[in-house]
């Protein structure tokens, strides 16, 4: 179904994206697939006890490198006062359960343009258990990370349930959190 939604959007826009645009960066890649190859880069610092600060700047993709010369983002983590921290800033496990809601729903409005399908809105919850007999050496029969994660949807659109969630499973971070990636991991001194 092809027609603009209820944000008011014009000719070549499809669920506030730039289909225009999208059908052609990925006619571009499919002549050209180096250009698909990204990396997001972040640097982060701890500040003593529950607090550390990331800072997102550049990262390379395309064939170029983007956000030079910017300020970048800045992301706090912190802890609650449960887990013996201030509670000034959302715990890394709560920026993970963000960042995969987040790029499930962006993919899904993505995925869904490019297809012609419109999407009016789309809400979510996200939810992740953690054992802390984990994290704490208390067991080794007991996962560090969270032992499952609930993403539940609603989107309003005529697409079927179904197609939608195929759709929002494309998620890069999806991808990362369900399939896990190898993660290499250096320490040096300073």
């Amino acid at each position: 179904m092809i027609a603009p939604n209820s944000l008011g959007e014009g000719p070549g826009t499809m669920n506030g994206v730039n289909t225009a645009a999208l059908s052609e960066m990925i006619a571009t890649i499919k002549t050209n697939p180096e250009i698909a190859r990204f990396e997001f880069r972040a640097r982060n610092e701890w500040l003593g006890g529950d607090s550390n600060r990331t800072t997102i700047k550049e990262f390379s993709g395309g064939g170029a490198i983007h956000r030079q010369g910017s300020a970048g983002f800045e992301a706090l983590s912190g802890e609650h006062q449960v887990l013996f921290g201030q509670d000034k800033a959302p715990n890394p496990i709560e920026w993970l359960l963000h960042s995969l809601v987040g790029c499930m729903t962006t993919t899904l409005a993505y995925q869904s343009a490019s297809r012609g399908i419109l999407i009016e809105a789309i809400d979510s919850t996200i939810a992740g258990n953690i054992d802390l007999r984990g994290f704490l050496g208390l067991s080794d029969k007991v996962r560090t990370g969270c032992s499952n994660i609930r993403v539940n949807m609603r989107v309003k659109s005529d697409a079927s349930p179904i197609v939608l969630k195929s759709l929002a499973k494309l998620s890069p971070v999806f991808d990362v959190v369900a399939r896990s990636v190898p993660v290499d991991v250096t320490i040096a001194s300073y």
